[in-house]
């Protein structure tokens, strides 16, 4: 039986959002971004949290950091410490201390990461352990960096498609829990070692089609219960339904545009001030 959990998260309205630069393959600066059917559709996702009981707290947006909406990328947080965001491109590289600001002014123990990693992009909580990408942002050396920090096992999985070339583009956490956590992934996003790792950890995961993929549908976010999901993921959505959970779809195909969805946009913060 699935059950929600009450959730922390940090977004960042996508008030100077477009794509004026092209990073992943999801980007093309030369197509129509709509901005404020942009902030539309995350006001929108914003809301769905809040009608859901969890808490949604804000960081201001900054001009000229048009991918700040991607809160997830920001940081990664366990237990209240904070592991700064360290970006792979110049284009992002001032997010990671607009972010580290936020939870430092708000009392937060901070760490500055040495190595280079995209934050929750790549850093996936899942009981009692993170799952760590790499292959595209994140360095192999920031998942040492990050058990050490943390002192929780670090399992690296190594990303091969560019077009899932954040892991959490490619892998849904679904239940947190120690005792039954789940996930749902896309097979082909990883190396063939990384997948066996995955069906060891995980043989009852949920298993996403290339429709679910190419949605983005895996950008999902889940309270244990709700799993917040894109509507193109039609396939995912009905084995969440199988397994007990209640998809709930919400578009944010603008910000698809710049290679992100509902998990992009959303920080989950565990553990409170110490």
């Amino acid at each position: 039986m699935t059950a929600a959990t009450r959730r922390h998260y940090l977004m960042c309205e996508p008030t100077h959002y477009t794509v004026s630069y092209e990073i992943n393959p999801w980007m093309d600066a030369t197509r129509f971004t709509d901005s404020e059917l942009a902030v539309r559709q995350w006001r929108v996702l914003r809301d769905t949290y809040l009608e859901l009981g969890h808490t949604v707290e804000l960081i201001d947006p900054v001009p000229g950091l048009p991918d700040m909406v991607y809160a997830a990328n920001g940081a990664t947080v366990v237990d209240g410490v904070v592991y700064s965001a360290r970006f792979r491109y110049p284009e992002r590289a001032a997010e990671g201390p607009a972010y580290q600001k936020w939870f430092a002014d708000g009392g937060y123990v901070t760490h500055t990461a040495a190595e280079t990693n995209e934050g929750e992009g790549d850093l996936l909580t899942v009981g009692d352990l993170i799952l760590a990408g790499t292959g595209f942002r994140t360095a192999r050396s920031s998942h040492a960096e990050a058990q050490e920090l943390f002192g929780l096992p670090v399992v690296s999985l190594e990303l091969v498609d560019p077009h899932y070339y954040h892991l959490d583009t490619a892998l849904a956490v679904l239940s947190s829990d120690p005792a039954h956590p789940q996930v749902a992934y896309y097979p082909p996003a990883f190396s063939p070692g990384s997948r066996r790792v995955l069906e060891r950890l995980y043989p009852d995961a949920v298993i996403a089609t290339e429709r679910d993929a190419v949605a983005l549908g895996l950008n999902a976010v889940s309270d244990g219960h709700h799993v917040v999901v894109a509507p193109g993921a039609v396939d995912l959505a009905q084995a969440l339904r199988e397994r007990g959970y209640e998809p709930i779809a919400v578009d944010t195909s603008e910000l698809l545009k710049g290679g992100g969805g509902a998990k992009c946009c959303t920080l989950e913060i565990r553990g409170s001030v110490a």
